[in-house]
This record gives C-alpha cells, sequence and structure tokens, in this order.
C-alpha cells in the first residue's frame, strides 16, 4: 500500500504541475485575452466589412485636419484598418499621451465630440463583449462628405484592400458571436473549478490516516477528464 500511495503520488504531482501551467493560460482566456489575434466577433466582422464596402457617406458635421472630430475619425480609420476598433481611453493615448488620458475633464470633452460624431453618423458605438468595457467606436465609412462638401477619405484604397483581403482570411473561429464566447467561457470556468475541487480531494486523501482508493480513483479520474476536456477547448480556440 506505501508503494501504490508513492506512485499515486508521483502521478498526482505531475499531473499537479501541468495543471499550474495550463490555469494561467485559463485564466486568459476566460478574461477574453487568448481569444484569436484580432478579438472580433462575428457582429464585429460584420460591422467592419460594412464599414469597408461602403461607399462615400454625406454627414451634416465638419472634418477639418487639426480639428478634434478629424483626428478622432482619423485615428479610428488607423485602427481599424489593423481590425481593431478603440475606445476613448485608447484614441486619447494614442492622440494625445497619457497625461492627457488620466485628465477627466479631457476625457469627458473627448466623449462629449464623440457622441457628437455619432449622433451626426459618422462614427457607431459598438455593442460591449462584457459589460464591465468601455464603449468602443467604427466608423460607418472610410470616406466622407462633411458639412463644407469637403470630400475627405481616411483610408486609401490600397489600405483597404488590405485590410479587407486580412478580415475574409481570419479564422472561422473568431466568427464566434458574443453569446457563444460567452457559453465557452462558462463551460471552461465549470471544468476548471471540477478540476480543482478534484484536485484538492486527492490532496485531502493523500493526507489522511487511512486513504479511501475509491475517492482517490473517483477524483483522480474526474481531475483528469476535466484536463482533457479543456485541452480540447484550448485548442479549438
Amino acid at each position: 500500500m506505501i508503494f501504490t500511495i508513492e506512485f499515486v503520488e508521483k502521478d498526482v504531482g505531475k499531473a499537479l504541475l501541468h495543471q499550474s501551467s495550463l490555469i494561467p493560460t485559463l485564466l486568459r482566456l476566460l478574461s477574453g485575452d487568448c481569444m484569436a489575434h484580432h478579438d472580433l466577433t462575428k457582429d464585429q466582422m460584420e460591422i467592419l466589412s460594412q464599414t469597408l464596402d461602403s461607399e462615400t457617406k454625406s454627414i451634416n458635421i465638419r472634418l477639418r485636419k487639426g480639428e478634434y472630430q478629424f483626428d478622432l475619425a482619423k485615428e479610428i480609420a488607423s485602427q481599424e484598418l489593423q481590425l481593431k476598433f478603440p475606445n476613448a481611453k485608447d484614441l486619447v493615448r494614442r492622440l494625445y499621451g497619457e497625461e492627457k488620458e488620466q485628465d477627466t475633464r479631457f476625457m469627458n470633452k473627448i466623449q462629449t465630440i464623440l457622441k457628437k460624431m455619432e449622433k451626426s453618423g459618422v462614427v457607431q458605438i459598438l455593442p460591449k463583449n462584457k459589460p464591465w468595457e468601455l464603449q468602443k467606436y467604427a466608423l460607418l465609412s472610410f470616406k466622407f462628405q462633411d458639412v463644407e462638401k469637403n470630400l475627405i477619405a481616411l483610408g486609401t484604397d490600397d489600405q483597404i484592400k488590405q485590410a479587407r483581403n486580412l478580415l475574409h482570411s481570419e479564422p472561422a473561429v473568431q466568427g464566434m458571436t458574443s453569446t457563444e464566447q460567452n457559453y465557452i467561457r462558462i463551460k471552461i470556468f465549470a471544468l476548471v473549478l471540477v478540476a480543482i475541487i478534484s484536485y484538492a480531494t486527492i490532496m485531502w486523501t493523500l493526507t489522511q490516516p487511512i486513504v479511501n482508493v475509491i475517492i482517490l480513483i473517483l477524483a483522480f479520474g474526474g481531475a483528469s477528464v476535466c484536463s482533457l476536456l479543456l485541452g480540447l477547448l484550448l485548442a479549438r480556440r
């Protein structure tokens, strides 16, 4: 029995070592950091595709170089051409620096301008993937005719074509909707919880004066199955 327990302890130790390296990856996945590279949902991909295919759009606001509206629109366009959607803090940090990002009054001013741009048909606010996320912004087109009848191009034809090709080459897993992504995260969370409980049960059992082999086998089997299923989910991501 002593030999058997030592043998089991060695196997459990190896499994725990594997689990300890897996948990950080799983936590990043649960938080959304290990989604596909550009982290686009199906809805976001459709929005970006519509923007890339959009013709020149007439708007009732002025877009003039050197003004906030133009700078914000240009930066949003720059991010979208890289298949990204910025929030207000991203925009302020990139355009005006980290000091301005910490300036509450300035941030409120920028958000007011973005709201005006939304009402004028320049940008739209994207649905949140997570309740705690900041609002992200997307252009309604890369080409506008502003209120002064000026034609504004926020991306060249080559840039738009390149972004379109990159978007269409994205893996199919990125086409999951927010609901599907949340469902996957719930499954992962449940499997992680069961695996942790199983390993805790194993360690508790091994510390008892009399080892209950049935509990040990069931707990080890449960932990192994959970680890296997987690590995399959990770492979799909």
